[in-house]
């Protein structure tokens, strides 16, 4: 049936029909090709890809129109990453091959329209693929499912805003409802939107923040006082060594291998310490060289510049004791010399638990380390070395820290180890948590948080005249078992796919299926409108580069990056349909629909104007004073307390060492710890394509990376198919027929693409006071998919109906 890894293996074309209105994506295994991964990142390969994908799919012409404006003072943000464009001068191209891939994505001109929705009911929708769902196009009118209907059908805006109006109404109480935030949406939307849910009675306020960087934020609150990183592009210039922690920035944040390539220039090291080779931290081709006569052809003829110096790979969830090692090291060196490692007069003007880290480091048995690492004693020794020689370090990291059941301990780890030579507060050094969505942070900023501190709610009520509720709200986690509880009965997500994000795909699905009403505020089609409530409601809004209209003229929204820079982002191109809203416009429309039309908070002006939402931020959340005014003269930072001036808001008002157990697990024979990662053709949940040529993988999704040595042991073969199971909490959740794909990752180690694999991921699993899923961190067993062919021609028949 397949052929050998070192020929090909592929899969007879097929495309499968789950049972109606499927919770997962369907298993396609048409075509899936196991090939060499690419030797550098970017390059020829991402110029021609982007031009490929904006040529398809917008054309010429107005593709290049799009691509000059993305990112771009006087244009629009890009609805990719997070990361920062220069403060000054910019590229004329200031965007990467994702980033083109996501703005051609908004643009397409195919129609998801009334009479589209009339042809596919929603189970047949729901046996497609998500590439499929998003290369349907944008939706052009908002759409009702009624209870007991097969099919969606077109609905006014007052009539939706009217019946989520009576379904809120009718709850027991305003925490039966939760109102979901994804991170494209901008500053003024989020402000509104919050500030909506609060008058309405509640704080469920979940977002995918708390799927993602909630770690970081948590982990970087109690240790330095700000969840956020202390870190400009300008540090990228003065630094003497960066790490790279768990992050893939060629394919999650490829504009970072320019500051990283610019860094290294200058005569940074870079350490890449992940559980994967990725070859966005091993070479890099920068297609702007392209543009330069004098590096256009060493650019296409040569292998790239080398960016990570060094490799550390670690099992999955071995980064604190990587890191603990490392601060072992380097107190062997302070004590073998005294006063030439760690910054003393830094440590005791500013910080407090340096003692108890000592005795902690002092403690902890080299073996416990490299055990639990898995990387070697001399390679930790090598690695503090470099942290001794540098005068200012940066340490990234992203989902890889993050979502492991350790994160908030991990990250703090990583805190420690920049305190204890004074790497926080100076040029050059800090800690640069790379945020994904491309407003994820500033939606956090804006009040989307289901527990903000009492100081800013009392801001916020005395602004507009009310009480907001103090209770706690939930968050992701929590909200998802309030639905399957039945506690939660509304479901309102402002953008985002929430079912294919979100953990424990079958528990999600079960969970909504038991709201009274679903709505969702999207501009594509995906597969969190295909598994609903009695009622769901689909309401189409614009997209980050269309132009926004309102009653005082044309209007821009403003977003912040992970450095805390707030930047405007104005549409330029007309909307894909005129019946679309903004977001700003849906939650004032829902607002005056559901608290009533007599209510005192302006919200009709608010939709019209949106220089009267920032005036309203500007009296509310610090560090926006006078924002109109300077957005208006273009960028501006956020004040960052750490950076600015070496102020600790915590509780000790100093920054916090911390200690934390290295982890420890027992594994049965046969068990191996998953993690779970995005392919280069997608972001977050939308799939682009069905390529990841980053780590050789062509023509489909359902794959699992294993040791070749795994491999061998388990007696399987590389392109066979294997099914996943986990079993968390007594349950056995199943994910099946995955191709083997041999890789270098560590021994009892594997990992899959989401959203595919997000059905084996826990609902019960979550990081200790993140509460984030541990989907870096999913005990699996593999066993060889029974019966193959009878499987594939199953999977026929139900294709054909």
């Amino acid at each position: 049936m397949l052929e050998r890894y070192g020929k090909s293996a592929e899969i007879n074309p097929v495309v499968s029909k789950p049972t109606p209105t499927s919770a997962q994506p369907p298993v396609e295994l048409d075509g899936t090709r196991l090939g060499a991964p690419s030797a550098a990142a970017a390059g020829l390969a991402a110029v021609a890809k982007t031009n490929s994908y904006v040529i398809k799919g917008v054309g010429p012409v107005r593709g290049a129109k799009l691509l000059l404006d993305v990112n771009q003072k006087d244009g629009f943000d890009c609805q990719s990453c997070a990361w920062p464009s220069p403060d000054g001068e910019r590229h004329t191209f200031e965007f990467c091959e994702n980033g083109a891939k996501a703005i051609a994505d908004e643009a397409m001109p195919e129609r998801c329209t009334p009479e589209f929705f009339a042809t596919h009911s929603v189970a047949d929708l729901a046996a497609r693929s998500d590439y499929w769902l998003n290369r349907q196009g944008r939706l052009t009118h908002p759409m009702v499912l009624r209870p007991g209907a097969t099919h969606y059908a077109p609905i006014e805006w007052d009539e939706a805003y009217a019946l989520i109006a009576q379904e809120l109404r009718a709850l027991g109480s305003p925490d039966e409802a939760a109102f979901y935030t994804s991170g494209r949406t901008s500053n003024e939307a989020a402000f509104l939107y919050q500030l909506f849910v609060r008058q309405f009675g509640t704080n469920n306020l979940p977002d995918c923040s708390n799927m993602c960087h909630e770690s970081s934020g948590t982990a970087l609150g109690e240790s330095i006082g700000i969840g956020k990183g202390t870190v400009t592009l300008e540090d990228f210039q003065k630094s003497d060594l960066i790490f790279v922690i768990g992050q893939n920035p060629g394919t999650n944040h490829p504009r970072m291998l320019s500051s990283l390539e610019e860094a290294k220039a200058r005569g940074a090291t870079i350490v890449s310490v992940n559980p994967l080779p990725e070859v966005g931290t091993d070479r890099f081709k920068n297609p702007q060289h392209f543009m330069n006569p004098l590096k256009a052809l060493p650019t296409l003829l040569g292998k790239g510049a080398q960016l990570a110096d060094v490799w550390v790979q670690p099992r999955i969830n071995g980064d604190l004791a990587f890191f603990k090692g490392v601060m072992k090291a380097m107190l062997a060196a302070e004590d073998a010399a005294p006063g030439t490692v760690f910054d003393h007069d830094f440590i005791r003007a500013h910080t407090h638990g340096f003692d108890a880290l000592v005795a902690d480091l002092r403690a902890t048995e080299w073996s416990d380390i490299v055990e639990s690492s898995g990387v070697a004693r001399e390679e930790i020794a090598r690695v503090a070395a470099l942290a001794m020689s540098s005068k200012a370090t940066i340490c990234c990291w992203a989902m890889g820290l993050t979502q492991q059941p350790n994160a908030v301990e991990t990250i703090q780890a990583v805190v420690n180890f920049l305190l204890l030579r004074g790497n926080l507060g100076r040029p050059g050094a800090g800690a640069c948590p790379v945020r994904g969505h491309s407003n994820v942070q500033g939606d956090r900023t804006m009040g989307i948080f289901e527990k903000m501190p009492d100081w800013w709610l009392e801001r916020l009520d005395a602004e507009f005249g009310f009480k907001s509720p103090r209770t706690h709200g939930l968050d992701t986690v929590d909200a998802i078992k309030a639905m399957h509880e039945g506690r939660v009965k509304t479901f309102i997500a402002m953008g985002g796919n929430f079912l294919s994000a979100t953990p424990d795909t079958e528990f999600t699905a079960a969970a909504l299926r038991r709201c009274a009403l679903t709505a969702h505020v999207s501009t594509k089609l995906n597969r969190a409108h295909l598994v609903t409530g009695r009622t769901a409601l689909i309401m189409p809004c614009l997209g980050r580069s269309e132009r926004d209209l309102q009653a005082a003229g044309e209007q821009f929204v403003t977003v912040e990056d992970s450095m805390g820079i707030i930047n405007p982002s104005r549409g330029k191109t007309p909307p894909a349909s005129a019946a679309l809203r903004s977001e700003p416009a849906i939650v004032c429309g829902l607002a005056r629909a559901v608290l009533g039309a007599d209510h005192p908070t302006p919200w009709e002006d608010l939709a019209g104007n949106y220089g009267l939402i920032r005036d309203r931020i500007a009296r509310v959340v610090p560090g926006f004073e006078n924002f109109n005014a300077r957005i208006g003269q273009g960028i501006f930072y956020l004040p960052n307390a750490p950076r600015d001036s070496r102020e600790w808001r915590t509780a000790t008002k100093r920054a916090n060492f911390t200690v934390a157990p290295i982890p420890r697990r027992e594994f049965v024979p046969g068990e191996f710890v998953m993690m779970t990662i995005r392919t280069h053709d997608q972001f977050n949940t939308t799939v682009y394509g069905l390529d990841d040529r980053y780590r050789g993988v062509f023509g489909g999704r359902r794959v699992v990376f294993m040791h070749e040595e795994d491999i061998r042991a388990a007696g399987l073969q590389p392109g066979q198919l294997v099914d996943l199971r986990n079993t968390h909490g007594g349950v056995e959740r199943l994910a099946e027929a995955f191709m083997i794909a041999p890789y270098r990752i560590p021994r009892g180690c594997v990992a899959t693409y989401f959203p595919e694999a997000n059905v084996l991921v826990p609902i019960g699993s979550v990081a200790a006071r993140s509460n984030t899923p541990t989907s870096k961190f999913v005990i699996v067993t593999l066993a060889p998919t029974p019966n193959p062919e009878s499987f594939l021609a199953r999977r026929r028949a139900e294709a054909t109906g």
